[in-house]
């Protein structure tokens, strides 16, 4: 199904450097902002000429921290993508934002802008798991950057990482539970993971990273996070996101329907089926390289090449088996192995579909590495 395209804006820079964080993120003194804004719309200007006249279903800005540009840039940038394709009346445009004190005084300002949804890394409601986390914001100021942004944007979602050092499972539940009582519509709820190159990642691999959980203990914070998000209303859609019936990210559900996006911004990734060709797309990544590459050549990407039909595939297999929905069954009838994972209960058809079970959902890796091997 043609469902539009969603356009992917990525703001590279943050204020400080997160430990686990390995995104495409860097902290620089100061900004120019006008240039940064004239390289978006000239992009999107570009982007638009390849692929020609399309619905744009969503705007997704990400980061770095978005929340961090002008409003003005944001303003500028979302009448570009306006003007360069048909929005659609119920039209996503989210923001990803960090819940400091000065971040969200520019909540009015993005709004304003364009913004019908914004994004809010809480990440933890424990003051000494956030400094541990490396953030900059108190809980307190968590909780009233979220009660503005309720009260500013029609639909506010908020992340939270567990599974951190040192915590429990009761731990968990009960700050769940508060969480919970704050959730509007959507959280996005993730596991701590140990990415290498990550400040995290280089402690972790010097044996200096102490109190992260075992199997057991990660898969009963699984468990009970499945069960208190679905009791209250906000079943997992995906592996780490919850939202209430109707609520969902239209944007990632781009990504994980393998949909077409364009992505503009240092490291930002596309898809796009341009001639009956699927092509992926890809920007150069240091925040200096790309925006040389924009003002001196026209073009930010790094690489573009054309999907083959096996591996848009195996995409959409793996993006697709986060969801709750799954995957058409038809995109999994060359794979020799799925009767056996339905046979130990991993895998199940469900309306034309093929998805995981609650017992396969947190073994998604390795059900992945055995139907694609």
């Amino acid at each position: 199904m043609d469902r539009g395209l969603g356009l992917y804006v990525h703001w590279p820079f943050c204020q400080a450097k997160c430990p686990y964080c390995d995104f495409n993120s860097h902290v620089a003194a100061s900004v120019d902002q006008s240039r940064w804004q004239e390289a978006f719309l000239n992009e999107i200007a570009r982007v638009r000429e390849d692929v020609g006249p399309r619905k744009l279903s969503s705007m997704f800005f990400g980061g770095g921290t978005p929340s961090l540009m002008a409003a003005e840039t944001v303003a500028r940038t979302i009448e570009a993508a306006k003007d360069a394709w048909t929005p659609a009346d119920d039209i996503e445009i989210t923001l990803e934002a960090n819940p400091t004190s000065v971040e969200a005084d520019r909540f009015r300002s993005y709004a304003k802008a364009g913004v019908n949804r914004l994004s809010l890394g809480i990440q933890s409601l424990r003051d000494s798991d956030l400094i541990t986390l490396g953030r900059l914001h108190t809980a307190a100021e968590a909780v009233a950057a979220y009660d503005i942004a309720r009260s500013t944007f029609p639909r506010v979602s908020f992340d939270l990482i567990y599974a951190r050092q040192n915590q429990t499972a009761a731990e968990w539940e009960t700050e769940l539970s508060e969480a919970l009582e704050l959730a509007a519509d959507h959280v996005s709820l993730y596991q701590l993971t140990i990415e290498p190159g990550t400040a995290f990642g280089d402690r972790h691999a010097a044996g200096r990273l102490r109190g992260l959980p075992d199997e057991n203990r990660s898969l009963d914070m699984f468990n009970i996070t499945q069960d208190m998000t679905e009791a209250a209303g906000l079943p997992a859609y995906e592996v780490s996101n919850h939202a209430r019936l109707g609520q969902e990210s239209r944007h990632n559900l781009v990504y994980w329907r393998s949909g077409n996006w364009a992505g503009i911004g240092p490291g930002a990734h596309g898809r796009l089926t341009v001639n009956g060709l699927r092509i992926a797309t890809e920007c150069h990544s240091m925040p200096a390289s790309w925006l040389d590459a924009v003002e001196s050549t026209g073009n930010g990407y790094s690489r573009q090449h054309v999907v083959s039909e096996d591996d848009a595939r195996i995409e959409a297999v793996m993006a697709g088996l986060r969801l709750a929905e799954g995957v058409p069954a038809n995109l999994l009838a060359e794979y020799n192995n799925i009767n056996r994972l339905m046979e130990f209960g991993l895998l199940e058809h469900a309306s034309g579909f093929v998805r995981t079970t609650r017992l396969g959902r947190p073994l998604l890796d390795a059900i992945l590495r055995e139907i694609l091997a």
